[in-house]
């Protein structure tokens, strides 16, 4: 009788270590663009106008309601909700949206890859 006890009680303490566990990793850290540079992409998501059509933390008045708000952006794990968020796909959709998802109401700015590179490491630092 004792012995069921201290297995089932053995049992319960090895769940609750584990479940808790399980639930309490921290997130994966945002992605990185190597090289970019944040500050120059702020500059450049005001200048290209993203914030008429998003919400964008730190950009003044970008309070756009078109396309979605970018808050917490390097926390998200989809970019247009096809690919997975890292440096390379961001890049793809700032410079070619079309390519990504062929009438997606996100225009074709001419976007150059340097610039999108800095805007993509201004949006991995909203997390």
């Amino acid at each position: 009788m004792i012995r069921r006890i201290r297995a089932s009680l053995a049992l319960v303490v090895a769940l609750l270590l584990t479940v808790p566990g399980c639930a309490g990793t921290d997130p994966p850290p945002p992605p990185e663009v190597r090289g970019g540079q944040p500050a120059r992409g702020a500059e450049l998501i005001a200048g290209y106008g993203c914030g008429s059509c998003h919400a964008i933390p730190g950009i003044d008045r970008a309070d756009g309601l078109v396309g979605p708000p970018l808050d917490r952006f390097g926390s998200r794990s989809y970019v247009a909700g096809k690919l997975v968020n890292n440096a390379d796909n961001l890049r793809h959709w700032i410079t070619d949206p079309q390519a990504v998802e062929p009438g997606t109401a996100m225009p074709d700015l001419g976007v150059s890859a340097l610039d999108a590179q800095d805007i993509a490491a201004y949006l991995f630092t909203l997390d």
